[in-house]
């Protein structure tokens, strides 16, 4: 199996595919992921794999941490020398196992809430995305109401960033996520989106792919037939000079990234 950089030039935005391994995620195609599912983003071209063994989306019902566990550290394991692998998790104890598996990023949903989860990322030196969510998934859509969105996300993700760098972390491994879908109506999402600049000099990852804002946008409520709204998020992030993009459809990115950088070029 070739190694994640070999036989590609790696995009400028970089591709990060989705590996679900729940049964309940709200993309029907993306659930129950596998180590093959995995090792087939990984031959598309992913610069990154995800794994996460809770669903959070909208109305979720937690899981337990031992279920987690066994339903994300063996694909971690697996793929590790393969690719560079992020473990989707706001628990402590699954993101420490996966550290210790192979995963060299946390991608907490929960925005570093747990100082635990701060120490774990200050202790181990890895690379962290830390996403802004309102609430808990279970009411995060119930009527979400901020008095200036853009203020109150991108600095909540910036304090908690600066935290981080105070304490000694590195600067070029800290990723900030709005949060898209977390706690956010559409306007509330389309202002975030238009305002990533804000969150600089820290690096910025999107995570949008099929959610419901691209129902919203194009009348699909099937999010499989949310592609092409996804893939116009692509561009958007491809022009934006976003630095990860968090996808389920990786061949088509690698597809619309591989015309985009012959085009510029």
């Amino acid at each position: 199996m070739m190694g994640v950089y070999e036989g590609r030039q790696p995009c400028q935005t970089q591709i990060m595919g989705i590996i679900n391994a729940t049964p309940d995620s709200f993309h029907a195609d993306s659930r129950a992921g596998s180590i093959e599912s995995a090792m087939e983003m990984i031959k598309a071209g992913a610069d990154w794999i995800d794994i996460g063994g809770e669903s959070t989306r909208p109305g979720a019902t937690p899981v337990s941490i031992a279920v987690e566990l066994a339903r994300t550290i063996p694909i971690v394991k697996a793929i590790a020398p393969h690719c560079q692998v992020s473990i989707d998790t706001r628990n402590v104890e699954v993101a420490r196992a996966a550290l210790e598996a192979g995963a060299t990023m946390i991608n907490d949903i929960s925005g570093l809430r747990d100082p635990a989860m701060v120490d774990l990322v200050i202790d181990s030196a890895s690379k962290v995305c830390i996403m802004h969510m309102l609430g808990e998934p279970q009411s995060m859509q119930s009527n979400p109401e901020y008095t200036d969105v853009v203020a109150q996300v991108n600095g909540y993700l910036l304090d908690k960033a600066r935290e981080l760098v105070d304490k000694g972390h590195s600067i070029d491994d800290i990723y900030l996520d709005p949060g898209i879908g977390f706690g956010k109506n559409l306007e509330h999402n389309i202002e975030l989106l238009n305002s990533s600049d804000s969150l600089r000099p820290y690096s910025v990852l999107w995570g949008v792919s099929r959610k419901s804002m691209i129902g919203q946008l194009t009348g699909k409520t099937d999010s499989a037939e949310r592609l092409a709204g996804s893939l116009a998020i692509g561009a958007l992030a491809h022009s934006s000079k976003i630095d990860i993009i968090r996808v389920h459809d990786v061949d088509e990115h690698m597809d619309l990234f591989k015309v985009l950088d012959a085009m510029e070029a």
